[in-house]
C-alpha cells in the first residue's frame, strides 16, 4: 500500500475543492477591535461586553466545573434549562441552550430555510444571521428601518410564498432601538403561519422600558415565534459562549434532531445557572447601565453631538461627514488614548462611533477624551 509521501501530488490537488457558491460572496464577520499599539490595557468599549463581568456566584460555579471537566456536559441541560424557566416563568421543556444565541440561529436556519428560499432580515438585525441564511443558498432581503428602529410594513411588503424565515434584532445593533409592542403584535398577525419570525433579543434583559414585548406569550399563541437570548450581555459570559432560545414543540422537535449532543460546555451551562438565578448582580448592571445611558447622552449632547436614543448597553454618535470632526478622527482621537470605540461603516448610519457603557472611570475617560477632541480643533 502506498504511503501518503507516495501518492501523486497532480491526483491530490485536482479536481481543485470548491466551497459551495453561496460561501464565496460572503464577508468574514469582523469582531470588535481588542488591541491598541502603546497601550498594555487598554478601554476596550467596542463589542457591548459586560465590563462588570459575570455574577460572583456564576465565577464560583464555573471554578467547580473544572473538577468535572473529563465528564461530558448534559446533553438535555436540564439544570440550566429550570434555572431559565423559574426566572422567566417559562416552561423548561421549551427552551434549548447552545454555544451563544449565534448558534441557535444557525440551526434554526439549517431546520427551516432551504437554498432558493427567502428570509427577510430587518436591516439591523444580527449580521450572523444572514451569513448563515446566504450560506444556506437563501435569498437574503433586507427591509430598511425608517427612523432607525424594524418597520413592520418594510417586512410584510416583502414576503412572498417562498419566503420562510423573518430575522429582527430588538433591540437592534448598531442603534439601540427596539421593536414596540403593538407592532410586534401587528407583525405576529399579519405573517403567515408557515413563516418562522426569529425574534433576537439578545441586549432585551437591559429594556425596562412599557412598551415592550419580550415575545414569550407571543410563542404560546403562535406557533412559527421563536425567541433567542443570550448570556453574553447582561450576564458577562461571553467568553464562554452560551445562550438559549425559547419556542414551540413544533420547532423545538426539528431543531433537536440536528443539534449536536454537547453542543453546551459543562462551564458554560453551570456558569450560566448560576448567573441567571443572582438576580441581585444583574440588578446592578441594569442600574449602572440606566444611570450612564442618561449621563453620557447628556453630557456628549452638552458637547453638541448627536447621541441616538438606546435601551442597550451601548450608544451611536453621529459626528460631522467632512471637516476636522469626522466620526473616523475621532476614533483615532480616542484610540491614541487607548480607548477602543467601534466605527459604524456597512450595516449601520455612515459616520458614527458606537461606544459600549462601560464602568464609572471608564465612561468618564470617553467623556474626557471627545471633550478634548471637540475643543482641539477650535
Amino acid at each position: 500500500m502506498a504511503t501518503i509521501d507516495e501518492i501523486d501530488v497532480k491526483d491530490a490537488v485536482t479536481p481543485t475543492l470548491r466551497p459551495n457558491s453561496a460561501v464565496h460572496k460572503l464577508a468574514p464577520y469582523k469582531q470588535g477591535q481588542s488591541v491598541v499599539l502603546g497601550h498594555e490595557n487598554p478601554i476596550k468599549l467596542s463589542s457591548n461586553e459586560s465590563t462588570h463581568g459575570p455574577s460572583p456566584l456564576a465565577l464560583k460555579a464555573y471554578h467547580d466545573a473544572g473538577e468535572r471537566l473529563f465528564r461530558y456536559p448534559d446533553g438535555n441541560q436540564t439544570d440550566l434549562r429550570a434555572a431559565i424557566g423559574d426566572v422567566f416563568s417559562l416552561d423548561p421543556n421549551q427552551v434549548i441552550c447552545g454555544n451563544g444565541s449565534e448558534e441557535l440561529q444557525l440551526l434554526l436556519v439549517r431546520a427551516f430555510v432551504s437554498p432558493g428560499e427567502d428570509v427577510i432580515c430587518s436591516e439591523n438585525s444580527f449580521v450572523m444571521g444572514r451569513i448563515h441564511a446566504a450560506a444556506q443558498g437563501a435569498n437574503v432581503l433586507s427591509a430598511p428601518e425608517p427612523n432607525h428602529h424594524a418597520s413592520v410594513d418594510e417586512i410584510l411588503e416583502r414576503i412572498t410564498p417562498v419566503t420562510r424565515m423573518i430575522m429582527i434584532a430588538s433591540p437592534n445593533n448598531p442603534i439601540g432601538d427596539y421593536m414596540r409592542r403593538n407592532d410586534f403584535i401587528r407583525l405576529v398577525e399579519k405573517t403567515p403561519n408557515d413563516v418562522l419570525i426569529l425574534y433576537d433579543g439578545a441586549y432585551a434583559d437591559y429594556i425596562d422600558a412599557e412598551d415592550y414585548d419580550p415575545g414569550f406569550s407571543a410563542v404560546e399563541h403562535a406557533p412559527n415565534v421563536v425567541v433567542t437570548r443570550t448570556f453574553s450581555k447582561l450576564y458577562g459570559l461571553a467568553g464562554l459562549r452560551i445562550g438559549w432560545l425559547y419556542c414551540a414543540p413544533s420547532v423545538l422537535d426539528p431543531v433537536q434532531r440536528i443539534r449536536t449532543p454537547f453542543n453546551a460546555n459543562i462551564a458554560a451551562l453551570a456558569a450560566a445557572e448560576a448567573a441567571v438565578r443572582d438576580k441581585a448582580h444583574t440588578e446592578k448592571v441594569r442600574e449602572h447601565n440606566a444611570l450612564w445611558l442618561k449621563r453620557i447622552r447628556d453630557k456628549l449632547t452638552a458637547l453638541g453631538l448627536f447621541v441616538f436614543p438606546t435601551v442597550a448597553n451601548f450608544y451611536l454618535i453621529r459626528f460631522d461627514e467632512t471637516g476636522p470632526f469626522t466620526a473616523e478622527k475621532a476614533a483615532a482621537f480616542l484610540m491614541a488614548r487607548g480607548i477602543i470605540p467601534r466605527p459604524v461603516n456597512a450595516g449601520g448610519p455612515a459616520g458614527c462611533l458606537r461606544i459600549t457603557v462601560g464602568l464609572e472611570h471608564e465612561n468618564e475617560a470617553v467623556i474626557e477624551a471627545l471633550t478634548e477632541f471637540l475643543s482641539s480643533k477650535a
